[in-house]
């Protein structure tokens, strides 16, 4: 994450950091998801995952609505802006790290495709 990080910003690919990045992920994933849900992903306290949240809604990234259900409840989705940031973000991303995985020999990703493939359904197992 260090390394993706430090080149995204060197290169200016993206304007948000990447906790934020995480949030934008997590609110495409689960679209109307509440602020609780966030923070529990993120693993912030409330009042943490709420100024995170305040800021992506001031740069118009995120909508923050009260859910018709349940007053207390905030929804939360990604405005058109705030996909086009997260595009932006993972193409920036893939392009970084394909950069860098291009100049290792074929036998070797092949290796570090199957690690991969087999820690997804290690995890994959795990989810909820």
């Amino acid at each position: 994450m260090r390394t993706i990080r430090s080149q995204l910003r060197k290169n200016g690919a993206i304007e948000i950091s990447i906790p934020q990045f995480r949030t934008l992920v997590f609110i495409n994933r689960r679209s109307g998801a509440s602020l609780s849900d966030a923070a529990e992903h993120m693993g912030l306290t409330l009042p943490s995952m709420s100024a995170m949240i305040d800021g992506l809604v001031s740069r118009n990234l995120v909508m923050r609505r009260t859910d018709s259900q349940d007053r207390r409840r905030m929804t939360l989705t990604l405005t058109e802006r705030g996909r086009t940031t997260l595009q932006r973000a993972r193409e920036s991303t893939l392009a970084y790290l394909g950069g860098l995985l291009q100049s290792t020999p074929a036998a070797d990703r092949a290796v570090l495709v199957k690690g991969m493939q087999i820690l997804k359904s290690i995890f994959a197992e795990r989810t909820v």
